[in-house]
This record gives C-alpha cells, sequence and structure tokens, in this order.
C-alpha cells in the first residue's frame, strides 16, 4: 500500500510546506563541534557564542570557508513579513555564505523578479546554491519536477543555481521494491535534465527513506534509491538529523532483526553523491517516537564536530560540500540563525 494512504506526522510537516510564501509544492524539510565565531558576525555584535561545549582551541575551523548556508524555510516568517531583503542583511551580518530557497516569492513585501531575488542576495554576499520543489503531483499545473520540469529548471537557472532538487520522498508509486525503481527512473530523467543545463539534481531525505521495503523487509528503501539512480545524474543531500531519526526508528527490521546503520558510513562511502547537507540539532529524547526533539544548532546532541571534520578530511572534499543549518520551526528564527552561524564557527579540529 502506498504510504501517501497512511497517517503519517512526518508526511503531513512535508506536505505544509508546498505551499511556502505562496509557491506549490514546495519542500521540507545529526553530528559535530567547536569555537571563534566569523569575523564579520563577530564584529558587529550579531553572533554570539557557542552554547554547548565543543572541541575549542587552536586548531584549523571544522566549517570550510565559504560554505555555510541556510534553508530559507527556516526563516519563512522573517520572509513573508519583511520580505528578502531585510532577511538576507541579517543573514549576512551572521556570517552567513550562501541559502537555499524553498519558495522564490515575499509576502507582504510585494512581488519579487527572480532577477531581482538574484540580485538581492549577491548583493548581500549570499550565494544562491541550491532550491527545493515538489517531486510530484495530481495538479498538471503544479510547480513539480513531474508536472512542470521545463519551468522549474528555468527558474532556476535564472537564480544561477548550482543545484535544484526535492525534498519530496520517492513514494510516488508506494513503498515496494519497484515503486522505488519507478521512482528511480523519475529521478534519472531529472538529473539528466538539470545536468544538461550545468546544474545537480537531488534529494533531501527524511526519516522514511530509511525504512524497509513493503514487499522485502530485508531491503532497506535509501539503498535501492543510491543504486537505482545514477551517480552522476542524482545527488543526495542529506539531512543529518532526520538520517539520525531514521537511525533510530529503522535500526531494526520489522519482524524485530537488527539492522543498524550510521548515516555518516553512506557519505564516506560515496562522498561524491552528497554536495549538500542539512546541518539541524536534536536533543535525544527516546520516549519520542522520532528520538529527537529538533533543537537550534549546537544545543542537542548531535556530534556536528565529528560528523562534518570525517566529511572535510577527505581528500579533495574540503571544499565540496555545502553546510545548510536548518530548524523546521525555531522558537525565533533570526535567533536561531545567528546562533547556528555562531556555533558552527566555534568548532575547532581535535589537535
Amino acid at each position: 500500500m502506498s504510504r501517501f494512504s497512511q497517517p503519517d506526522p512526518e508526511l503531513n510537516h512535508r506536505l505544509s510546506r508546498r505551499g511556502m510564501l505562496g509557491v506549490a509544492a514546495g519542500a521540507t524539510a545529526a553530528a559535530l563541534l567547536g569555537v571563534a565565531a566569523p569575523a564579520n558576525a563577530a564584529t558587529n555584535g550579531s553572533a554570539t557564542s557557542a552554547t554547548t561545549s565543543g572541541t575549542k582551541g587552536r586548531g584549523r575551523p571544522v566549517l570550510p570557508p565559504g560554505r555555510l548556508g541556510i534553508q530559507l524555510y527556516s526563516l519563512r516568517d522573517k520572509v513573508s513579513t519583511l520580505g528578502f531583503g531585510p532577511v538576507f542583511a541579517e543573514l549576512e551580518r551572521y556570517g552567513y555564505d550562501e541559502v537555499e530557497f524553498a519558495g522564490y516569492t515575499q509576502g507582504s513585501a510585494g512581488p519579487i523578479t527572480l532577477a531581482q531575488l538574484k540580485r538581492l542576495a549577491r548583493n548581500h554576499g549570499l550565494n544562491p546554491i541550491g532550491s527545493h520543489v515538489g517531486y510530484y503531483s495530481d495538479d498538471p499545473n503544479a510547480y513539480t519536477f513531474a508536472q512542470n520540469l521545463t519551468k522549474v529548471l528555468d527558474d532556476a537557472q535564472a537564480l544561477g543555481l548550482k543545484h535544484i532538487g526535492t525534498a519530496s520522498g520517492p513514494f510516488r508509486y508506494g513503498s515496494t521494491v519497484d515503486a522505488w525503481k519507478r521512482a528511480a527512473e523519475d529521478f534519472n530523467t531529472y538529473g539528466a535534465a538539470a545536468r544538461a543545463r550545468g546544474m545537480k539534481f537531488y534529494q533531501h531525505n527524511h526519516s522514511e527513506e530509511f525504512s524497509f521495503a513493503t514487499d522485502n523487509p530485508k531491503v532497506r528503501l535509501y539503498d535501492i534509491l543510491l543504486k537505482e539512480t545514477d551517480p552522476d545524474l542524482v545527488h543526495l543531500e542529506m539531512d543529518i538529523y532526520w538520517a539520525y531519526v531514521g537511525q533510530f526508528r529503522f535500526s531494526k527490521r520489522p519482524d524485530g532483526t537488527p539492522a543498524p546503520f550510521e548515516p555518516l558510513d553512506y557519505v564516506l562511502r560515496q562522498p561524491d553523491r552528497y554536495p549538500l547537507f542539512h546541518v539541524k540539532d536534536g536533543e535525544s529524547d527516546p520516549s519520542n517516537p522520532y528520538g529527537y526533539n529538533m533543537t537550534d544548532v549546537g544545543d542537542g546532541d548531535i556530534d556536528y564536530q565529528r560528523f562534518i571534520s570525517a566529511v572535510t578530511r577527505l581528500r579533495g572534499h574540503r571544499l565540496a560540500h555545502h553546510w545548510q543549518a536548518e530548524h523546521d520551526n525555531p522558537a525565533e528564527s533570526f535567533t536561531f540563525a545567528r546562533r547556528s552561524s555562531a556555533h558552527l564557527h566555534s568548532l575547532r579540529e581535535k589537535c
């Protein structure tokens, strides 16, 4: 049976993002530590020191220069009321380098063209690195890869994006092995079209991707995605938080037999497939069915010093990846953005 016929709070969370800031069918939505705020954030007083203990000292910064971004879904309340300009100005002050979109329109600040949006980001020193768009819809006019691939790619190209992807899971045809093979074929098609324009297509995970095929519970769905998609055409954006939620939820098969996995191992085995990451944090809570309570980056238990260091220490991979801070529902979005930047910039390699 297709998972879309089953009640799922995570699915509902994802689908609610499709209308983000007036763009139909948009997107959604853990592990390392560190030391010193970025120069521009520290000098203007916007950044605060990290709030959790980390690896502090004189080692090399864990975070590669120029690679800290933020998923703008985390700031949707500010974008809808203030517009992109004031939001970009704050992100510049906090030391961000990149932004990932979850819609290209704003609310009360009035309409904005893609050319204006691109120029506005660059004027604040922010590189538009990617965007989330829906995978498919029953509406033939929906702004999704399946329904309007050319328009989706046209817009991404107009913004100068190097990556264009979806946060929708590959559940279009169900949760069987063959269903995911069909979805992989779709993704290969989108990847080929994106590559022809000089972009990379990517899929962003939630925890359900790490569950098991309904017709073969020995097979993890995420492994089908990796095997059946062309690595030159389909890339992955690992949401580190949701991957660790997946570890909590799906380290046993439906029959109870152990099936442990480590999210970091997926990346280390195929680092070229993961150009983008979502950096969100969670406080461990075994009483929560997802195993974690989402927090601001630095306030949780995900070891980002270990995770980011392991990836960036790979030969030739120091600058090969982009790290996007995110919180699905921050208590105060500017505070989240500021504190997350300060924490991630504070991380230092172990000497």
